[in-house]
């Protein structure tokens, strides 16, 4: 049976800790930050928790991971 293929542009958007929970970037850190406050794109930088209603989906698209 062949190998099974990750899933690249998953692979660049979620890493997973050790205890195999997966991290995502933070929307709304990309454009129009003048209007946003120092704390708030600060807070922006930090990675978040995928929620439990898409981990399983996200989960197959890295089978190595």
């Amino acid at each position: 049976m062949p190998k099974m293929k990750t899933n690249k542009g998953t692979k660049k958007r979620f890493r997973i800790t050790a205890t195999g929970k997966l991290i995502r970037k933070k929307a709304g850190a990309r454009h129009l930050l003048t209007a946003k406050s120092q704390g708030r794109k600060r807070r922006l930088r930090k990675g978040a928790v995928v929620g439990t209603a898409n981990i399983r989906s996200i989960k197959r698209l890295l089978p190595y991971a």
